[in-house]
């Protein structure tokens, strides 16, 4: 069993490995109390006035409680984000990073700009953790590449590639997680829209 995992992990792919690898430490360690949360999240005021630039990185790490919300962004992340790089950018590793740095650079500007606005700075002010955004980014531009595989959802129905991301926003909601922090994701994918043509 052991080796299993372990040759599974050693097949991924270098920048998957690498942020999966960097999702779990940092969220297993917040959770044994090694790392501080409070020194990882979002905060403009601390990353313009106390030069605290890792926060813009530390931020995607981050996956709040290891609960079952914790399960399925790993695996969504294992999945989607592998399947992305195997398939999509196979070859072009160096573009598959620069996706997730203009994805993680566009979202983190859309909670700084709309933390801005004054009817929407409430909603955004809460939005501390960009990592779940990060993981559905990766969720919908898969989808989008690959709109007619069929797909269940817990064995529950089927359903087409194309509507993952709002089966996945519908049971976020489920759930109760914020569906502020999953419809970050379009105005992002609008983005990358033109860097990949």
């Amino acid at each position: 069993m052991a080796q299993a995992v372990e040759e599974w992990y050693k097949q991924m792919p270098i920048i998957t490995r690498s942020y999966l690898t960097a999702a779990v430490v940092t969220t297993v360690g917040c959770s044994l109390d090694i790392i501080s949360p409070y020194n990882l999240y979002l905060n403009p005021t601390l990353v313009v006035k106390q030069y605290q630039y890792w926060r813009l990185v530390t931020n995607f790490l981050y996956f709040r409680k290891m609960d079952l919300d914790f399960m399925f962004h790993m695996f969504f992340l294992a999945r989607y984000c592998k399947l992305l790089e195997e398939n999509s950018f196979r070859g072009k590793t160096a573009d598959f990073l620069y996706m997730l740095l203009f994805g993680a650079t566009v979202l983190t500007g859309i909670v700084l700009i709309g933390g801005m606005i004054p009817y929407l700075s409430a909603s955004f002010a809460k939005i501390i953790f960009l990592s779940n955004s990060l993981t559905f980014m990766m969720v919908y531009v898969w989808s989008k590449q690959n709109p007619y595989i069929h797909m269940s959802f817990l064995g529950l129905f089927t359903f087409t590639a194309a509507y993952l991301p709002w089966v996945l926003l519908g049971f976020s909601i489920l759930v109760g997680a914020s569906a502020w922090v999953d419809l970050l994701v379009t105005p992002t994918t609008f983005w990358l829209r033109f860097i990949r043509e």
